[in-house]
């Protein structure tokens, strides 16, 4: 990773880029320039083959992303808050769901309309105890733009996604954790730990699987596929990968495989 941003840190380490969103002061709230900065992080990462596994995380111990920046787009027609919803999700939301690296949230503080929509993006989510995400659009005027109406039904039902999207009420993290809108809840201190952890996990196994993976859980969530038919024939393709010749000889041979993606 060679840029530099305004509003995105980086920082790589044994295969894990850790992204920060870099806006404390205004609780990291997605502008612009955050989604356009983001987005070329991403771009770049996507490209970079020393990187395996993408932590999504907050400046500041206060929030992950409080939301989007209201200011920017306060005096909106109808016709610029479509396009602010449709950009979001071709460079960012609908970006990461699909990245063929797996992308971690490490929700440290509050996930708040487009923050939460942009952990409800990543493939896991770890929050921390202090936490507080919610969806509190409807309080604006407006709904989530940004994913949150369909990736919240598709993760807590149908019935809990309307109680949070219609009272715009904060969930705590543990009861985020019981609807299983995140994967793990921990102390603050322990967030970037844990997330590390699943990431060194996700670093012993075949690069190629995983991408593969995250393709066919998400076909199932695709009304234009069937899911079970797009597993059987990825399935079939690794075969051909060397990364499944180096994990079939490491198993038969009892030894630790070395996995180069391919």
């Amino acid at each position: 990773m060679t840029m530099t941003y305004e509003t995105v840190l980086n920082s790589l380490k044994d295969g894990v880029l850790t992204i920060t969103i870099n806006r404390p002061e205004k609780l990291n709230a997605l502008n612009a320039k955050t989604i356009e900065e983001l987005h070329e992080t991403l771009l770049e990462a996507e490209n970079d083959n020393q990187v395996k596994v993408l932590i999504l995380t907050g400046a500041g111990d206060k929030a992950f992303v409080a939301g989007a920046d209201i200011a920017e787009f306060a005096n909106f027609s109808v016709q610029q808050g479509k396009n602010l919803s449709a950009t979001g999700h071709f460079k960012i939301f609908n970006f990461i769901e699909n990245y063929s690296k797996p992308v971690i949230a490490a929700v440290n503080g509050f996930a708040l309309g487009g923050g939460l929509e942009l952990a409800m993006a990543c493939h896991i989510r770890i929050a921390a105890e202090g936490a507080k995400l919610g969806l509190p659009e409807v309080s604006l005027g407006l709904i989530p733009g940004y994913g949150g109406t369909q990736r919240l039904a598709q993760l807590v039902g149908k019935a809990k996604a309307f109680e949070m999207i219609c009272t715009g009420d904060f969930i705590s993290a543990d009861e985020a954790l019981r609807w299983g809108l995140v994967n793990h809840v921990c102390s603050s201190d322990q967030l970037l730990v844990k997330a590390n952890e699943i990431s060194a996990r996700i670093n012993l196994r075949s690069p190629s699987a995983v991408r593969t993976a995250i393709k066919v859980v998400n076909s199932g969530f695709n009304k234009n596929e069937n899911g079970f038919e797009v597993e059987i024939e990825e399935f079939g393709k690794l075969f051909a990968t060397n990364d499944f010749k180096e994990g079939v000889d490491a198993f038969m041979n009892k030894r630790k495989p070395s996995f180069t993606g391919n």
